[in-house]
């Protein structure tokens, strides 16, 4: 398909007989992943109209608030990228106009596309790093390679995190679960570690929400998380090597934020699987140096490039799995 527009936003868009897959021209977000069949798209798209960041400002777009948040806010969708911050800028940073999650969710990207594959691209001039994406079409996969390069002359401490978002229709309170391997979990509402649970339904009850980061079983090469939803009959996830990303966070918001642009009335579920554990500042980042004794960001090396790969799947199901070589979607082991 090529250059479209999504929601007014500028964008690109491949597709094959199963899915079909949007990117955002700006803060490069995978903004769809269609299901053809029931034509349903997991990924969250925001109650509040999207504008591209680049057109945002406080004095003219109050309705997005008036925070670190807002320019990221104004132009989320989906699968944003954080890199190399995963969480609030510190107040200096902030002030000279650092944004949360970093310059990766905010930057303008070059998209181009050839056949059943996608390949977005850009520079973060603040982090001194540049980054490509291509996504590819294989059946109901959508396969992702990114590399990121360090553009300096000095090593460099990243947090690089997938912040997957869900939403409706795909999310139903008290019915839509995820399933995930994990070990250890840690809450950071409560500050304390809680009880691992492999499998979690989203809460019935209205005005909950929080953050709790799971530990990726480390016996196993592979992780994954599976969301499944009965009213769609449908079940949704990401696959990666447990060695470039060993946390899973999952974020929680069911009407509880009540501030401008979420006026209570937003229901998502984050699967945020990365390189750092929990979303804090780069300081806190260095300064926690990980968690349960697993390692809480990376380093990509002077002049230097890292690659990682990934996949994302879609299937009709009528029950979640216990992982995802059970469904027809070619997932490796």
């Amino acid at each position: 398909m090529g250059e479209t527009s999504f929601r007014n936003r500028r964008a690109a868009s491949i597709e094959n007989g199963s899915i079909r897959v949007t990117v955002l021209a700006e803060g490069g977000h995978v903004a769809e992943i269609l299901d053809k069949a029931s034509g349903v798209n997991p990924l969250w798209l925001p109650p509040w109209p999207s504008i591209e960041p680049s057109a945002y400002s406080v004095s003219a777009h109050p309705e997005y608030g008036n925070d670190a948040e807002s320019k990221l806010l104004s132009g989320i969708m989906g699968h944003n990228l954080c890199l190399d911050l995963f969480g609030p800028p510190a107040e200096e940073e902030a002030a000279a106009g650092m944004t949360v999650h970093g310059e990766a969710s905010v930057a303008p990207y070059r998209i181009s596309t050839s056949g059943d594959s996608l390949t977005a691209s850009a520079e973060f001039p603040v982090a001194r790093l540049k980054f490509q994406r291509t996504l590819r079409l294989e059946g109901r996969r959508v396969l992702f390679t990114e590399s990121v390069e360090n553009l300096s002359a000095a090593d460099h401490p990243v947090a690089w995190t997938q912040h997957v978002t869900l939403g409706p229709p795909f999310i139903r309170r008290g019915e839509t679960q995820f399933r995930a391997p994990v070990k250890r979990s840690y809450s950071l509402g409560e500050g304390c570690e809680v009880a691992a649970r492999p499998l979690h339904t989203f809460p019935d009850s209205e005005s909950s929400g929080g953050f709790v980061t799971h530990l990726m079983d480390p016996a196993r090469d592979r992780a994954f998380f599976l969301a499944h939803s009965p009213s769609a009959n449908l079940v949704f996830g990401y696959s990666w090597n447990r060695a470039d990303f060993p946390w899973l966070g999952v974020w929680e918001e069911n009407h509880s934020r009540k501030q401008a642009p979420w006026n209570g009335r937003t229901t998502t579920w984050g699967m945020e699987f990365g390189a750092s554990p929990l979303p804090e500042t780069r300081r806190a980042m260095i300064q926690r140096n990980g968690l349960f004794g697993e390692r809480g960001y990376r380093w990509i090396p002077a002049r230097s490039t890292v690659r990682v790969e990934y996949s994302a799947f879609v299937a009709a199901s009528r029950s979640i799995p216990e992982r995802p070589e059970e469904l027809e979607i070619g997932v490796p082991a």
